[in-house]
């Protein structure tokens, strides 16, 4: 089992990377995954076919507003987080074939996402091991690492964006983690579709992270993309898949068994 965090600048890409990313686990039958969006925006499901009222499920934050604000519950004694676990796993959770997935939603009263985080810190310490890759979409900017919604990870990959700034924004990220006491493996970079050629070489440059390329622009992607459409099932030899393939392929991702 091995857990992946992505995280990024607004607009870089960041949950479209997410969704190849996946897109190519299931293609190369390395599954089961667990797909986790904690971007309050809660695009991800979108871009993965999935809508959690649809299928009847809730998020995180909507499983605390009604525990504990719409049902009445209390938060003394238990700890919520213990409390609501239950129902995150059986009302909470979009349970696919080849992939399960589960967002943090929108924050449930005015304040900050304590509860909702370790909720989801809590469910998720028993659910990684499960599966063969957990996938976290973590939203724009920087204070969810604050957050520590996951202590142990094996890879950060910060999806850079079009100019210098996210030069600065993958420094200060590090430094956050490192503060923090995040627990992982590698600290990756990777350019956004609209990451400059020309500065891959200043992306190698950064001390402790290691540049894997850049995500290719797919006109197909943009199309499901603003279409609102699910972006898995894009066929393999399109650009946005072939450059997702040879960046995992550099991280040590690739399935040898599997041939297309």
């Amino acid at each position: 089992m091995k857990t992946i965090v992505i995280m990024g600048r607004g607009g870089t890409g960041k949950t479209s990377f997410v969704s190849l990313i996946a897109d190519y686990f299931i293609k190369t039958e390395q599954t089961p995954l667990l797909l986790v969006d904690l971007d309050p925006d809660q695009s991800l499901g979108e871009m993965i076919g999935v809508d959690l009222q649809r299928e009847g499920k809730k998020s995180i934050a909507e499983l605390i507003e009604d525990t504990f604000i719409e049902k009445g519950g209390t938060t003394i004694g238990v700890p919520p987080s213990e409390r609501i676990e239950h129902r995150i796993w059986e009302e909470g959770m979009y349970e696919g074939e080849k992939f399960d997935f589960i967002a943090i939603g929108t924050k449930w009263v005015e304040g900050c996402y304590c509860m909702p985080d370790a909720a989801l810190r809590d469910a998720l310490g028993r659910l990684i091991k499960h599966y063969r890759y957990v996938i976290i979409d973590a939203p724009g900017g920087l204070e969810h690492l604050n957050r520590r919604v996951t202590v142990r990870v094996d890879d950060i990959i910060d999806v850079l964006g079009p100019s210098a700034k996210s030069f600065a924004h993958l420094e200060r990220a590090k430094k956050i983690a490192d503060e923090c006491g995040i627990s992982y493996e590698r600290f990756i970079s990777v350019g956004g579709f609209l990451f400059p050629e020309e500065l891959g070489k200043r992306a190698t440059s950064i001390p402790d992270t290691r540049f894997f390329g850049k995500i290719a622009y797919d006109d197909e992607v943009s199309r499901r993309t603003i279409a609102g459409e699910s972006i898995f099932g894009i066929a393999s030899d399109s650009p946005g898949p072939v450059s997702v393939a040879k960046i995992l392929a550099k991280a040590g991702y690739a399935n040898p068994s599997h041939s297309e």
